[in-house]
């Protein structure tokens, strides 16, 4: 529930009163006393949904627009009234469970700090969250993420798309570019000191096998489910009300450990781990944009005047068109990483026949089969370490080079620009008494 004060201009205090009584609304008058245009302070106390269309209302009955109006939390509300009013706005489904345009633009621009503010926190977020891949640890990741103030920013450039403020869309905007500059620039620093100084002497295979780095490298068609899923989560929350810091969270576990991963990549000079992370940074930050968008305009949120409702339908149709198409153009990066888990896995399969058969042919039987993988977006397939078990009273069969043909036969195209044009294949012996 909201308490709003209202200044009634000179010569409205009649009109808005009465149209206070007509919504039912309980209200207290004190006289205005600073000798400029006004008479009177209303003070009402109101359900959340009832804020927009009561507050529309008082303006079509003369409340100026620019007025001093204040709208706050109220703990509790003992009124007959204003029960009645919470049952006329929960029947009404116009006004679902959203709250009104001028609260929402003030919660959207309170969430984006101030940019010392804003700079300071992305730097150590990203700086906590390359410590944590390098260490391999979720919990220090996780920690990454609670500090990373990103959620601001993009309801910002969201809230002020739809509701045709520019400034407060190109203030969200600025922040969200400055923000990934900084996150990537600090962990590519601090990786290099890291690696310059022998804290982390690991080479980059080394590095990109660690679990944290490794499963950003390759990020296929479920990461975009989960950056619309954090875009859809904080345009609900912002708008309902509900507290973001949680969905704050999630958008930084979009955006974070990735932009530490380019970093990383940076320090490393390993160019297949920074495309990797860098698209799945461009693309959530796309998606949380993107989705985030076209919830609060599905919610009904747009400029209050009507002369300049038209133009924000033009501007928010226009951005979600072009957010919509860079996502569908990195989204075909995604696509064809998925394609290739899929074919890796079919790989597998196909090889461990192919083996198998040739194995047939001999005194051996195959005991495991690991295939090995480049450190590319596509983890395209290089290596294959076959172990096969003999009879340790003969001699190992000389089964590398058959082994070595059949698996190239059924290994797939290579995709990616840094993959290798034959698989290696590596033959390991153990002698099995029967």
């Amino acid at each position: 529930m909201r308490l709003v004060q209202v200044l009634v201009p000179a010569g409205k205090r009649e009109t808005v009163l009465r149209t206070l009584d007509e919504e039912g609304v309980d209200y207290a008058v004190s006289d205005e006393s600073s000798g400029r245009d006004f008479v009177a302070v209303v003070t009402f106390p109101l359900p959340k949904e009832a804020v927009e269309p009561v507050l529309s209302r008082l303006r079509d009955a003369g409340v100026e627009r620019d007025a001093y109006t204040v709208v706050v939390n109220a703990e509790t509300v003992a009124s007959k009234r204003f029960d009645a009013l919470v049952e006329k706005y929960k029947e009404d489904e116009e006004n679902d469970d959203r709250i009104a345009r001028e609260e929402l633009a003030s919660k959207a621009a309170d969430l984006a700090p101030s940019f010392p503010t804003y700079v300071a926190m992305t730097i150590i977020s990203a700086l906590v969250a390359t410590a944590g891949l390098l260490l391999n640890s979720p919990a220090v990741v996780v920690g990454s993420m609670v500090i990373a103030p990103l959620v601001g920013p993009a309801m910002a450039a969201s809230v002020g798309t739809v509701v045709d403020d520019d400034e407060m869309f190109v203030r969200g905007v600025r922040l969200q570019a400055i923000g990934g500059v900084f996150a990537i620039g600090s962990a590519a620093v601090f990786a290099f000191v890291l690696k310059e100084s022998g804290a982390v002497p690991l080479s980059v295979s080394e590095v990109l096998q660690i679990p944290e780095v490794d499963e950003r490298l390759a990020p296929d068609v479920l990461s975009l489910v989960i950056a619309l899923g954090a875009g859809a989560a904080g345009a609900i929350s912002l708008s309902t009300g509900v507290s973001t810091a949680l969905v704050g969270v999630m958008i930084a576990a979009a955006l974070i450990p990735p932009t530490a991963v380019v970093g990383i990549g940076i320090a490393w000079g390993a160019p297949e781990a920074i495309v990797g992370s860098a698209i799945l940074v461009l693309v959530n930050i796309l998606s949380v944009n993107f989705v985030a968008i076209a919830v609060l305009w599905q919610q009904g949120y747009q400029p209050e005047h009507w002369i300049r409702q038209s133009e924000a339908r033009r501007t928010t149709l226009y951005r979600i068109v072009v957010l919509g198409m860079g996502l569908l153009v990195l989204s075909s990066f995604l696509g064809a990483v998925t394609y290739t888990t899929y074919r890796n896995a079919g790989f597998q399969s196909d090889a461990q026949d192919a083996i198998e058969d040739v194995l047939a042919d001999s005194n051996a039987h195959l005991l495991a089969l690991d295939i090995r993988h480049d450190t590319g977006p596509l983890q395209e397939p290089t290596h294959v370490v076959v172990t096969v078990g003999y009879d340790p009273q003969e001699d190992p069969p000389q089964v590398q080079p058959a082994l070595a043909d059949a698996v190239n036969a059924v290994a797939p195209e290579p995709l990616s620009p840094w993959a290798t044009d034959e698989v290696t294949v590596e033959v390991r012996y153990i002698g099995v008494a029967d």
